[in-house]
């Protein structure tokens, strides 16, 4: 069973996941609207990351992985991502900062 995280907790999370980068446009996860939520399995006592990619077959999972493990390094002692694909992830998920980011990498958004 999964409950709501603290907002202390849950920002704390948030701001640590914008060091993992998206491997192949390098912006960070969070910006770019990947994460769909944030809870906390009681009964195995982890964070649960409900996540998605850019798309279904990125192959890029373990990298996003590894990445996740060590941004959360200090701030959760055990994770599991759990990968979402429904709703599908659209461009309109991006942040405000996002956006920004991807303008300066000379994409149009």
């Amino acid at each position: 069973m999964t409950a709501t995280l603290a907002p202390e907790k849950y920002d704390e999370v948030q701001e640590a996941l914008k060091d993992v980068m998206d491997p192949e446009l390098g912006i960070n996860v969070v910006d770019l609207g990947l994460i769909y939520d944030l809870s906390w399995d009681d009964e195995n006592d982890a964070l649960v990351i409900h996540m998605t990619l850019t798309s279904a077959g990125c192959p890029l999972t373990d990298v996003l992985e590894e990445q996740t493990a060590q941004a959360l390094d200090e701030v959760v002692e055990r994770f599991r991502i759990n990968w979402v694909w429904m709703p599908p992830w659209g461009p309109e998920r991006i942040t405000d900062d996002g956006r920004d980011m991807m303008r300066a990498l000379g994409f149009a958004i």
